[in-house]
């Protein structure tokens, strides 16, 4: 036991001086992986929520949208929060702005 203790006195402190740089060149590859996520993935994300904001935002009456849930169909009405959409001949849903999930498809769909 005498023997580790004497070993680990004999290390002593790390040496003075020269240190700052050494810190900055640990945090380098922490500031690399968060460059690569904020470009790759958080970015996007947050392009993607602003077109869809912007798409709810612009739904007018006779719109075609398709819901989260899978419905299409074309808005009647619209107010803040609810679309009125019509999935048949006479047959009206009211959903929240929030579920629908973009346009709906296109005439070759």
């Amino acid at each position: 036991m005498m023997n580790l203790i004497s070993t680990a006195f004999a290390m002593g402190p790390p040496p003075e001086g020269g240190g700052g740089a050494n810190v900055f060149i640990q945090f380098v590859p922490l500031i690399l992986i968060f460059a690569i996520f904020y470009f790759l993935l958080i970015r996007p994300q947050q392009k993607r929520a602003r077109e869809h904001k912007n798409f709810l935002d612009s739904i007018q009456k006779g719109t075609e949208v398709i819901t989260a849930g899978g419905l299409i169909g074309r808005v009647t009405n619209v107010t803040d929060k609810v679309a009125t959409i019509e999935i048949a001949d006479n047959v009206r849903v009211k959903v929240l702005k929030a579920q629908i999930a973009g346009p709906g498809p296109t005439k070759g769909d």
